[in-house]
């Protein structure tokens, strides 16, 4: 199913899949800044497909319009009025990336609508890395050099062995996925520059997993045993030789985002 709910004076898109009574709310990175979930449905769902017997998954995009200066905080706020617009009560999170900054703060100033919380490829903070990586991506769009940006995203993003079977695609597919405008990009790209969390990760009490890669070129190595330092009783697992595609590379991936889920019946 494709959704859209009103919120204030916009709407925020999402792509709903599964009949379960169990529901899980995923919220992706900063890809979403250049193309939102809308009418995605039946492409996004192949990595749930075997748990939507008892499960309904819910992947939601950020607002359609962002105020100047929104920020992580003001994401999770909004996220937790839509949630609740939907009948959503309480859900278990899973974050990916820029998601995961969001579902961090969902976790912390909102308790109340988080079950278990999966934060993949994430950082508690704009570390020296992300901001590197994010302020690179803003300049070239800035310049409208998409298809640099695209490249450089997927350079940092995939494992060497994904990139050399790929990489003669990145012209094509970014001449074809150009986005009509950079406004949206540009409002999740400085949301994240200004993100910090660090001084209220002990106040996440929710059961946590953190997913990450040993070889992260977006949100760097560090960033997951701070998460794991920070969040009391939260569980780590490293994919040896992945980075930040982790949630894509990572053949058990999924397996083990549900296998944590279902520890808490």
């Amino acid at each position: 199913m494709n959704g859209c709910v009103k919120i204030g004076s916009t709407d925020m898109y999402y792509a709903a899949f599964g009949k379960g009574e169990k529901k899980l709310v995923v919220l992706p990175g900063l890809v979403d800044g250049l193309a939102t979930v809308k009418g995605k449905s039946l492409m996004l769902q192949g990595p749930y497909k075997k748990h939507l017997k008892d499960y309904t998954v819910y992947m939601f995009s950020r607002k359609n319009e962002m105020p100047d200066g929104y920020s992580i905080k003001d994401m999770a706020e909004d996220q937790v009025v839509v949630m609740k617009t939907l009948g959503i009560d309480k859900a278990s999170l899973l974050g990916v990336s820029q998601g995961g900054m969001i579902a961090q703060c969902i976790a912390i100033y909102h308790p109340e609508v988080t079950d278990r919380l999966i934060l993949a490829v994430t950082a508690p903070y704009c570390n020296d890395i992300a901001r590197d990586a994010v302020g690179s991506w803003i300049e070239m769009a800035k310049r409208d050099d998409y298809a640099a940006l695209f490249a450089d995203t997927a350079e940092k993003t995939y494992s060497e062995k994904y990139l050399a079977k790929n990489r003669k695609t990145f012209p094509l597919v970014a001449k074809l996925t150009k986005p009509a405008s950079f406004e949206r990009f540009f409002r999740n790209a400085y949301a994240i520059m200004d993100f910090d969390v660090r001084s209220e990760l002990h106040r996440i009490k929710a059961p946590t997993l953190i997913l990450a890669g040993d070889n992260d070129h977006i949100v760097g190595n560090d960033a997951p045993y701070e998460l794991n330092r920070g969040i009391e009783g939260s569980k780590l697992c490293i994919y040896n030789g992945l980075g930040h595609s982790a949630y894509e590379e990572g053949k058990d991936f999924y397996d083990r985002v549900f296998e944590f889920i279902n520890e808490g019946e």
